[in-house]
């Protein structure tokens, strides 16, 4: 749900009080400020109870605007399958024995590497408390 209202505010510490008022109601996600305009987004937000906490702090000046229902964004729709890699998609034939035949395979063969430290230490430590 969004509710718009508008507020007289003259100040920046009047905007942040405003703010702070909207963002302790209830079901509110999301609050924004436009000059005089408040501006919540949230679920099951209760427009009377908000408008009764901001004419609470800045008087009967406040005025509903707009209430209007927010609909969720669509789901994008799901990425389609990638296609099947065929086994057998070398170009060349296994017998073909040339240096200039190139054979492409569809899935690379990696190998895993492995990196090892060694110490070897060519004398004892000198360390006397070990």
């Amino acid at each position: 749900m969004k509710i718009v209202v508008k507020v007289p505010m003259h100040c920046d510490k009047c905007r942040t009080k405003a703010l702070k008022i909207a963002a302790a109601a209830h079901g509110v996600s999301k609050v924004s400020i436009d000059k005089d305009l408040v501006e919540v987004i949230g679920d099951d937000v209760d427009p009377f109870c908000l408008m009764k906490s901001l004419r609470k702090r800045f008087g009967c000046c406040c005025a509903l605007v707009k209430v209007e229902e927010v609909k969720p964004p669509p789901s994008p729709p799901p990425p389609p399958p990638p296609a099947s890699c065929v086994q057998n998609c070398c170009t060349c034939t296994p017998h073909c024995r040339s240096m200039y035949c190139v054979q492409y395979c569809c899935t690379p063969q990696f190998r895993p590497m492995y990196c090892e430290l060694v110490h070897e230490y060519p004398e004892p430590p000198t360390c006397s408390i070990m």
